[in-house]
Formats: structure tokens, C-alpha cells, sequence
């Protein structure tokens, strides 16, 4: 009976063999034999304006300075290859779910079949992993599949699709940025059509090209013809100074003076008639002109500095326009990084030792107390 007793394992080395060796040895098996590889193609790329940005002084003391010029378009391109859209969009052009589950894949590692889109959102976030590094402002991108061709094309697609983001933004942000400009310009041009239309009814109405001009050439003749007038009176009164009245020259001398005064009052009339029932008076006219013109003029100085307002905004979205720089394109892995099989099989020896080492303690010290 004794020496049966003695040929029994210890309930220690039971516990050993139970909780350390065989779990390793049935993960060994696994990693070794059944786990299928994985390849690792990885990209680098970061989100570059035309326009640098500006160091302010105080943050370079503060130490506090972004080296990306686009910080915040590259969380949100990290978090976009992480998200269901970018995963609909693959899906649809490289079926994800028969790239994460080929044949040749172990049950643990591939991807469910079926499976819903919440599942393969969450299989995808353990494939495809994106870090952002704000200490140099670039993006860190590494892609697992079960092929090398596969990861390299799954990489390649995901920058694709993640260009067309950066591009979808950038012309968002510039559409907005112009949106305001072109708005004003428009307002502008519209106001600056109606006042020269206003301007045309004014001339087809009036029949006047130019109410200044006609109002310079009818105060010419204004001046000529009281220029006339002077002369002809100094004539006159030198004739009657030694004919009479009824002479022949004096009487064509006033004949003519009436004329010039008729002529004088009619150019007198149609300058500035005090009737406020005449609407044809160059005064009248020469005023509504000269207050369309002056619309004019403040709706062409209007629309210029719209125009000119719509060059700086289009300019100021054109320099900061974001864009890729891919400075580590994917490449073609050719040996598989997944699974770590040494790694991961140190990791449980260590978790199952750990395991087992408490457990003892904690029987003994049970033991010891009762």
C-alpha cells in the first residue's frame, strides 16, 4: 500500500502538470500546428497643406507646437479606417468576408461565417490597426490578411479610400469657404443689372444717351446766345446814338435781339422750368441721371470688392487644401509577422505559472489555518 501511495504524483505536481503544462502544451499545439499565418503590409503617410501654418512664439517656449499642418484631418482619417464606412466601402469591392475567411484560416482567427456588420466592424478594428503620432504628425497604418497579395491589396484600398476622404473634405471646406464670397458677389451683380436696366429705361424714356453732356452743350449755347445778346445791345445802343428809332438798320438790329432773347428763354426753359408739371426739364432729367449714375457707381465698387473678396477667399482655401503624402506606400510582405508564436506562447506560460503559483498559495494558506 505504501509504495502505490509513493507512486502517485504529488497533488502539487498534479496541480503543475493541471494549470501550467497542459495549457501550454494545448497552445502549443495550436500556435504551431493549426494557427494559420498572417502577413503585415504596412503604410506611412501624412496630411500636408500648400500653406504652412505659422509657429506662434509662445507656443515654441510652451513647447507646445504640432508638427502636422493637419492634426486634426489625420484623427479623422485614423478614425475613419476604423469606422463602418470605410468598411462598406471595401466590402462592396473586395468582399471582406471571403478575404477573412478563406479556407486555409483556423476557426479562432478567421472571421465568423455568418456573421453580422457589427461582428466584422469588430473583427476588422483587430486587422487593420491606424495610429496617428502627433510628435512627428504622421499616420502609422498595419494591415493584416491571411495572403500577402490580400494585405497588400486590402493596404492599397484603404489609402484609396482614405485619399477620396481627404479629397471629399478638402472640397467641403472649400465650397464652405467660398460659399459666402460667391453669395456676395452674386447679391453684387444682381444690384449692379438692376441699376444699369434702371439706367436704360432712363435713356429710352428720355431719349438721352448723356443728360450731362446735352446739359454742358445746351449751357454752350445758353453762354453764345447771351454772348450775342451783349454785343447786339452795344450795337443797338451805339446805332441810336446817331439814328433814329425808325431806321431801317435799328429795326433789324432789335428784330434780331428779340430773336436772341426768344431763343435765350426757350434754352432758359428747357435748362430749369420751375412747372412741376413737366417732367422733360434737362434739370429734372440731368438730377435722375446724375443719382442713377451715382448707383451706379457704388453698386460697380460693390461688385469689385465682392470680386475681390471671392479672389482672397479662393486663394486662402486654395492654400489650404490638404492632401497625402504617402512616404511609405504598402508593400508586398513576404514573410507573416501573425501569430507570434513564441511571443504568445511565453505570455501563457507566464499567465498559467502566475495562475498556478496564487492558487498554491492561497490552498496553503488556507491550510494553514484551518
Amino acid at each position: 500500500m505504501r509504495s502505490r501511495d509513493r507512486a502517485w504524483p504529488s497533488p502539487l505536481v498534479l496541480s503543475f502538470i493541471a494549470f501550467v503544462l497542459l495549457p501550454i502544451a494545448i497552445v502549443a499545439v495550436y500556435l504551431f500546428t493549426i494557427a494559420a499565418d498572417q502577413y503585415v503590409s504596412e503604410f506611412r503617410f501624412s496630411l500636408n497643406s500648400i500653406d504652412p501654418p505659422r509657429l506662434d512664439p509662445l507656443s515654441l517656449l510652451a513647447g507646445n507646437v504640432s508638427h502636422s499642418p493637419a492634426g486634426s484631418e489625420s484623427q479623422i482619417v485614423v478614425q475613419y479606417m476604423t469606422s463602418r464606412a470605410v468598411i462598406d466601402q471595401l466590402d462592396a469591392a473586395l468582399d471582406l468576408h471571403r478575404m477573412f475567411s478563406p479556407p486555409e484560416a483556423d476557426w479562432w482567427s478567421r472571421l465568423p461565417r455568418p456573421t453580422s456588420i457589427e461582428g466584422l466592424v469588430q473583427y476588422w478594428r483587430g486587422q487593420v490597426d491606424p495610429f496617428y503620432d502627433p510628435a512627428n504628425g504622421t499616420v502609422v497604418v498595419r494591415v493584416r490578411a491571411f495572403t500577402p497579395a490580400e494585405a497588400l491589396q486590402l493596404a492599397q484600398a484603404i489609402v484609396a479610400a482614405s485619399e477620396q476622404l481627404v479629397n471629399d473634405l478638402s472640397t467641403r471646406a472649400r465650397h464652405d469657404a467660398l460659399r459666402n464670397g460667391e453669395s456676395e458677389v452674386t447679391h453684387a451683380e444682381t444690384r449692379l443689372k438692376a441699376v444699369l436696366g434702371e439706367i436704360r429705361a432712363f435713356r429710352d424714356r428720355e431719349g438721352l444717351i448723356d443728360p450731362a453732356k446735352t446739359a454742358e452743350v445746351s449751357g454752350t449755347i445758353a453762354a453764345r446766345l447771351k454772348d450775342e445778346l451783349v454785343r447786339a445791345n452795344a450795337e443797338l445802343s451805339t446805332l441810336k446814338s446817331y439814328m433814329q428809332d425808325d431806321a431801317p438798320s435799328v429795326k433789324v438790329l432789335k428784330a434780331r435781339i428779340r430773336s436772341l432773347e426768344g431763343q435765350q428763354r426757350v434754352v432758359a426753359r428747357d435748362l430749369t422750368d420751375r412747372d412741376p408739371n413737366r417732367d422733360d426739364t434737362l434739370s429734372r432729367q440731368l438730377g435722375s441721371y446724375e443719382q442713377l449714375e451715382s448707383e451706379r457707381r457704388f453698386a460697380e465698387a460693390a461688385y469689385q470688392h465682392a470680386l475681390h473678396g471671392l479672389d482672397q477667399a479662393r486663394a486662402n482655401a486654395d492654400r489650404q487644401q490638404v492632401y497625402i503624402a504617402s512616404f511609405v506606400p504598402p508593400s508586398l510582405p513576404e514573410e507573416a509577422l501573425y501569430p507570434r508564436r513564441w511571443r504568445s506562447l511565453a505570455v501563457v506560460a507566464l499567465i498559467a505559472f502566475a495562475v498556478w503559483a496564487i492558487g498554491g498559495l492561497a490552498v496553503q494558506s488556507i491550510r494553514d489555518h484551518f
